[in-house]
C-alpha cells in the first residue's frame, strides 16, 4: 500500500482518469442526440432511448466477467485493451445505417467500456491505502466528470452542426489515443504489472460472487447503487429532450446546459478533502441525497429554462457526494476479490441506469417529463434516509471490531 502518492503512481492514475474520461464521454454522448435520432430514424423517444439504455445494459451485464479476469490477468493491461476495443464499437456507431445497427454498436461499446472505470477503481484500491483512498478516487473521477460534461457538449454541438456521426468519430479517435497511451504505460511502469501469485481469490466466478453476497454490507452497497443509478441517470437522459420540447432550446444549448451537471461534480472534486473532513461519510450521504431530490424538483417545477442551470449543478454535486461514498465502500467490500467486488458494484449501477432509462422512456411518453423527474425526487429522499441509517450502524459495528 502507498499513502502519499509518488510520481510513479500519480502518472498511471492520471492515465486511468483519462480512460475514464473517454468512457464517460461515450456514456453521455447520445443524450442530446435523442430528438435528432428520433427524426432521422422515424422512431419514438422510447425506441431511440435504447441507444442509451443498450450501452448501459451491456456495460452492467459484463462487469461480473471483467472483475475476476482483471484479478487474474492484470487490471491495468486489461484496461488498456478494453479502451482500444471501444474504438471499434464507436467506429461502428459512426457508420451505422439503421437504428438497430446503431444500438448494436452501442451495445458492443458498452461491453468493452465495462472494463475501464471499475477495474481502474479496483487497481487504485490495490495501490492506495484506505485512509487516502476516498481523496484519490475523487481525483480519479475528475476525468469521469469532465467526460460527462464533454459528452453532453460533443453530442449536442456536433449533432446540431455537422451531424451526430461526427460526434462518434471524435470519440473514436479519443479512445484510440488514450488506449495506446495506457497500453504503453502497462508495459513500461512496473507498478502496473500483475502481482506475482495474484489469482483473485479462491474458486471461480460463482464462488467469488457467492462469498461477496455473503457479506451483508456488500448487499447494502449493491442495492443502494442500483437504485441510485435508476434515479439519477434514468432522469438525466431525458433532461435535454425535456428542455428541447418545453422551452424550444436547441440541442447545442441543452448540451451546454447539461454541462452544469459536470461542473457541479467538479466542485465536489475541488473540495473533496475538506468535505470529507467536515461532513464525514454520513454527512456526504445525507447531503448528497437531499441535493439530488432538490435538483429534480427544481427541474420539474422551474417555469423557465434558466432554473435548470442551478438545478443541474446541484444534481451533479449531490450525485458525486453520494456516489463517491458508495465507491469508497465498494473498494473495501471484499479486498481479497477487489476486482470482482468493484465490477459487480459497477454492474449494479449501470443495470440500474438501464432500467431507469427504459422505464423513463415509457413514462415520458405516457405521463410526461414532470412525472419522471418528480418520481425520481420522491424516491431519492427515502433512499438517502435508509442508507444513512445503515451507514451509521455499519460504522458502529466496524468500530467495535478488533483492529488487529
Amino acid at each position: 500500500m502507498t499513502a502519499p502518492l509518488d510520481r510513479e503512481l500519480r502518472r498511471p492514475i492520471l492515465l486511468l482518469s483519462a480512460a475514464a474520461f473517454a468512457s464517460a464521454v461515450s456514456a453521455r454522448l447520445c443524450d442530446p442526440m435523442l430528438p435528432d435520432l428520433a427524426r432521422q430514424f422515424a422512431a419514438s423517444p422510447a425506441e431511440v432511448a435504447h441507444v442509451v439504455s443498450g450501452f448501459a445494459v451491456a456495460y452492467g451485464l459484463v462487469q461480473a466477467f471483467f472483475g475476476p479476469l482483471g484479478d487474474r490477468l492484470g487490471k491495468y493491461r486489461l484496461i488498456a485493451l478494453t479502451t482500444l476495443l471501444c474504438t471499434l464499437g464507436t467506429l461502428g456507431a459512426a457508420l451505422a445505417a439503421s437504428l438497430d445497427l446503431l444500438i448494436l454498436a452501442r451495445v458492443f461499446t458498452g461491453v468493452a467500456a465495462a472494463g475501464i472505470i471499475p477495474l481502474s477503481m479496483a487497481w487504485i484500491g490495490d495501490k492506495v491505502s484506505y485512509a487516502e483512498r476516498q481523496h484519490t478516487l475523487a481525483r480519479f473521477i475528475g476525468g469521469q466528470i469532465a467526460g460527462v460534461i464533454a459528452g453532453q457538449l460533443i453530442g449536442g454541438v456536433l449533432t446540431d452542426t455537422v451531424g451526430w456521426r461526427w460526434a462518434f468519430g471524435v470519440v473514436c479517435l479519443l479512445y484510440l489515443v488514450i488506449g495506446l497511451r495506457v497500453l504503453t504505460e502497462s508495459r513500461r511502469n512496473p507498478l502496473t504489472y500483475p502481482q506475482p501469485g495474484a489469482t483473485g481469490g479462491q474458486g471461480g466466478l460463482v464462488a467469488q460472487m457467492g462469498s461477496l453476497f455473503g457479506v451483508p454490507w456488500a448487499r447494502v452497497i449493491l442495492a443502494v447503487v442500483f437504485v441510485e443509478g435508476m434515479l439519477v441517470f434514468g432522469g438525466l437522459a431525458f433532461v435535454p429532450l425535456y428542455l428541447h420540447d418545453r422551452f424550444a432550446l436547441s440541442m447545442s444549448q441543452a448540451g451546454l446546459l447539461m454541462g452544469m451537471f459536470g461542473l457541479g461534480g467538479l466542485s465536489y472534486i475541488l473540495f473533496a478533502r475538506r468535505l470529507v473532513k467536515w461532513l464525514g461519510e454520513l454527512g456526504l450521504a445525507i447531503g448528497g441525497a437531499a441535493l439530488i431530490a432538490l435538483a429534480w424538483l427544481l427541474i420539474a417545477s422551474g417555469p423557465a429554462w434558466g432554473w435548470a442551470v442551478p438545478a443541474c449543478a446541484l444534481l451533479g454535486l449531490g450525485y458525486y457526494m453520494f456516489h463517491n461514498t458508495l465507491q469508497t465502500h465498494a473498494t473495501q467490500m471484499a479486498p481479497q476479490v477487489r476486482g470482482t467486488a468493484v465490477s459487480l458494484f459497477a454492474s449494479c449501477f449501470f443495470l440500474g441506469q438501464a432500467l431507469g432509462v427504459s422505464a423513463g422512456g415509457l413514462l415520458y411518453e405516457a405521463r410526461g417529463a414532470l412525472m419522471v423527474f418528480g418520481l425520481a425526487a420522491s424516491v431519492m429522499v427515502p433512499l438517502g434516509a435508509v442508507f444513512a441509517v445503515l451507514l451509521r450502524r455499519h460504522h458502529r459495528r466496524t468500530a467495535c471490531l478488533p483492529s488487529g
